[in-house]
């Protein structure tokens, strides 16, 4: 069994998009907290950790910051600096995943620098791009928004987009295109 699928990493089908979106920030929070816990089945959490971060930051990147930055709700400078931490939240993840074991140091710190940059990026997002969509964006456009993203995000899970092969190829698709430094 795919230990991805033992998480319930949720099936959202509608809704407003910031909600969505919300939603899986807490989900984030939830399974860092469970990374850092002995007692949890930490390579289960993983491999859901980067299921999730990759369904969830390929849905925004293909569906809500296009459509935000059209909706002029977002600039284009804050869409590029989300990609550019969804970038660097890959790396974080892929160096999680990469770890041989889950009880050494190498593993601790590979989840201490993944918290640090998760972290700060759900802080920035929720201030930079979800409030001024809270505010500038129609209910109606939020909740068609939340339509495309729920169907790209479960899309991704069902695709096992957090498989080790497809976060090393996200990373070194965004060192190529400068998103990450090297």
């Amino acid at each position: 069994m795919d230990p991805s699928t033992a998480i319930d990493l949720g099936r959202p089908t509608s809704g407003d998009v910031i909600d969505l979106i919300l939603d899986d920030h807490r989900r984030f929070e939830d399974l860092l907290r469970q990374l850092r816990s002995s007692a949890s089945d930490r390579d289960a959490v993983r491999q859901a950790f980067a299921t999730l971060h990759v369904a969830h930051a390929e849905a925004e990147e293909r569906h809500v910051y296009p459509e935000l930055k059209r909706k002029t709700a977002v600039d284009a400078e804050e869409a590029e600096h989300g990609e550019e931490e969804h970038a660097e939240g890959h790396e974080a993840v892929l160096a999680v995943l990469e770890c041989a074991g889950t009880g050494t140091q190498k593993f601790d710190d590979a989840v201490e620098e993944l918290a640090r940059v998760v972290n700060h990026h759900l802080t920035e997002e929720e201030l930079t791009i979800l409030n001024p969509a809270r505010d500038d964006t129609s209910q109606r456009v939020r909740e068609e928004l939340g339509q495309k993203f729920a169907d790209e995000r479960n899309a991704q899970i069902d695709d096992d987009c957090g498989r080790l092969a497809n976060v090393r190829r996200l990373v070194k698709e965004a060192r190529s295109e400068g998103l990450l430094d090297d």
